[in-house]
């Protein structure tokens, strides 16, 4: 990434550039990431192919101000914390649902060490709700967050993701390259099977809790509290995703089973 890439993403997020990247900056950056690049799965439900080149990557979540999915966003991400002299391992993961594992490199997860320090650090930008700032990935004391409370367990050589006592995902320990989560990345956005083609989402973080456009349904949470409202007609949806996530699109992406 050069400089005029790396000073465009920072403007994306709304970060001034660390002098060093410390504890306190990578939590600046991931908070800040979440509460401006949404977790999206629009681009399927619109017709456009998901590209996992990095010029791709940038673009999309830069230049032209879209989130994206797990591999979109945990994919540009880790470019920016290269670009700032962290380094980064990509790590493939499988999601719990119904309490069962789902298929190999189903998540993307990011081990992340600084300039300085040899902690290591588990970054998430690109799984919804999660926490708001990166977990020690090598303690495996519970660990206080805004999104609630995490542990991180050692299961069979892999390591769990647990939050508020619920498992949320499973983490392999060998490092990957991007492009080993191209054929998965491909089965989730064709797949009858995946849940990202059978509804269209936009979330993202906010100081106050979550905003999330599910379908045609705008959903706000504000602490303990939730409010719902449907969204008719077209405009109104399209109005909303300008509104509450920077996205001007000239169609609603009504989901196609």
């Amino acid at each position: 990434m050069d400089e005029q890439t790396l000073l465009a993403y920072l403007e994306r997020i709304g970060v001034e550039r660390p002098q060093i990247l410390d504890e306190m900056a990578l939590a600046r950056l991931h908070r800040a990431h979440l509460m401006t690049v949404p977790f999206e799965n629009l681009s399927i439900h619109l017709g456009e192919a998901i590209s996992l080149a990095e010029s791709d990557l940038i673009s999309k979540s830069v230049t032209r101000r879209r989130g994206g999915f797990c591999y979109e966003l945990k994919g540009a991400f880790a470019l920016l914390l290269a670009a700032l002299d962290a380094d980064v391992i990509r790590l493939a993961a499988r999601v719990y649902g119904d309490g069962q594992l789902g298929p190999p490199f189903d998540h993307l997860a990011l081990v992340v060490r600084l300039p300085a320090g040899n902690d290591r650090w588990l970054a998430d930008v690109g799984f919804g709700s999660h926490s708001a700032y990166p977990l020690r990935y090598d303690s495996r004391q519970e660990q206080h967050d805004p999104g609630g409370r995490f542990v991180l367990a050692d299961a069979d050589g892999d390591v769990d993701v647990l939050r508020d006592g619920q498992p949320q995902y499973r983490i392999e320990t060998r490092a990957r390259a991007l492009t080993d989560f191209g054929p998965t990345c491909w089965w989730q956005q064709t797949s009858p099977q995946s849940h990202f083609t059978q509804s269209t989402v936009c979330s993202r973080l906010t100081a106050e809790g979550r905003i999330t456009l599910s379908g045609r349904t705008l959903i706000t949470t504000n602490g303990g509290d939730r409010t719902e409202q449907h969204l008719e007609p077209d405009d109104a949806v399209l109005a909303a995703y300008e509104k509450h996530f920077g996205i001007t699109l000239d169609r609603v992406p009504d989901a196609v089973r």
